[in-house]
């Protein structure tokens, strides 16, 4: 067995195993292109309505797994964010923002791993969790920021409402919080290195989506 497995905070082995993995979805050249307000609003707008999509199979997943003694502490209410992606929908979109919302199919085969470990693993799950919610304590509020200042969306309001957890109030505390449920989450050396590897899919699946959208919206040379 691995000695680092015993002392070093699974946290922090599941942060540190996969941050190249973290970086590539990051600096995808999509991410890059619509933070530095290369592309418009347009884009901006395909990129929330793949989230939803996510979202929805992370979500829908959550309810059957509260009583779940591996996922059941990660899930949260004040995290949940379908209904500000459907706010921020409608604003981008129109009422009828439903209406010809179709995957990408990368973004549908990242939904379906999401439904699939919320129904059959709930080891899994927590790791789809993490690398989405805690990603959007942290860099989605960069997001957010350039969002504001590029396409004029009101401060925390309609089009970025996504990235605004009001009922977090001191996000470093909460993520701290996180952490510790991840140090103590209920699973032997042998499944928290599967939750580790499932981890690394979970951001190959999200660069995925990137390289898709990088695709629907090339820049002109």
């Amino acid at each position: 067995m691995d000695a680092t497995a015993t002392v070093t905070p699974f946290s922090t082995l599941i942060r540190t195993a996969s941050h190249e993995q973290h970086t590539e979805a990051e600096t995808s050249t999509f991410m890059s292109d619509l933070l530095g307000g290369r592309l418009g609003v347009d884009a901006y707008t395909r990129y929330t309505e793949q989230l939803w999509f996510v979202y929805r199979a992370l979500e829908e997943g959550a309810e059957a797994l509260r009583e779940d003694p591996v996922a059941g502490p990660f899930i949260q209410p004040e995290l949940m964010r379908s209904a500000e992606l459907e706010r921020d929908l409608a604003h981008l979109r129109g009422a009828d923002w439903r209406e010809g919302l179709e995957p990408l199919p990368a973004t549908a085969a990242y939904a379906a791993r999401v439904a699939e470990c919320a129904r059959t693993w709930p080891a899994g799950y927590i790791a789809h969790h993490y690398t989405r919610y805690l990603g959007d304590l942290s860099g989605g509020q960069i997001i957010r920021d350039k969002a504001e200042k590029t396409w004029g969306f009101e401060r925390k309001g309609d089009g970025v409402r996504f990235y605004v957890f009001e009922q977090i109030t001191n996000p470093a505390a909460f993520k701290r919080g996180y952490r510790e449920l991840l140090d103590g989450v209920n699973a032997d050396d042998l499944e928290k290195q599967r939750i580790i590897e499932e981890c690394k899919r979970a951001f190959a699946l999200n660069t995925a989506v990137f390289r898709e959208l990088g695709e629907v919206f090339p820049l002109s040379a």
